[in-house]
């Protein structure tokens, strides 16, 4: 009789895995064996899935953003929410998917550090993964400016000023290994208060 196979559950299982070898070996030390292994299947097997190491990894993120995108575009399309609330319920739940997911940060990191000594540019990969988050984050400022919630502010600077929250809590989370996102979270719900039109 076949074994049946449920396929994206198995992938899940490879991501998680394999983020634990990243993180236990550092991404140059990580291979392909090493995932199989931890995974209890053979490198063959694990081609079925997916073609190598790198792959695995960036996957990985493009799970993370692509889940993160589709709550924050639930938030945005809700309209009980004034576009501060939606700005800060935005921001809160990246708060808590960047503590959830803070291993890999500390991997991307790594992994960023690697590009930069093969001489690539990792702030152009960086930027590719994060526009969708971006353009949500400039429709939220848009929509309260033209609603009369926000300031007439300059949605680039405002937006730049979200992000910047964003990549500072990853360097705490990821670096700085700090536990307590509390001031992260009251700097937000500052800095969102200072856009509103009073």
């Amino acid at each position: 009789m076949a074994i049946v196979v449920e396929h994206e559950k198995r992938k899940r299982e490879i991501l998680e895995n394999a983020l634990d070898i990243f993180i236990e070996e550092g991404y140059e030390d990580a291979t392909f064996q090493k995932i199989a292994d931890r995974c209890g299947i053979t490198r063959t097997t694990l081609y079925i899935y997916f073609k190598n190491k790198r792959e695995i990894f960036l996957w990985s993120i493009k799970q993370l953003t692509e889940t993160l995108e589709k709550n924050l575009v639930e938030v945005i399309k809700d309209d009980s929410l004034t576009s501060p609330q939606k700005l800060v319920s935005v921001l809160d739940m990246i708060v808590d998917e960047c503590v959830a997911n803070r291993r890999l940060f500390s991997v991307l990191l790594f992994y960023l550090l690697q590009l930069q000594k093969q001489n690539q540019n990792p702030s152009e990969r960086v930027r590719r993964r994060i526009i969708r988050l971006r353009h949500l984050l400039s429709k939220i400022i848009i929509d309260g400016i033209n609603n009369n919630e926000f300031r007439n502010i300059d949605v680039k600077s405002a937006n730049d000023m979200c992000y910047a929250f964003i990549e500072s809590l990853i360097f705490k989370l990821s670096i700085l290994n700090e536990q307590n996102v509390d001031e992260a979270k009251a700097s937000i719900y500052l800095a969102v208060d200072g856009l509103v039109k009073k």
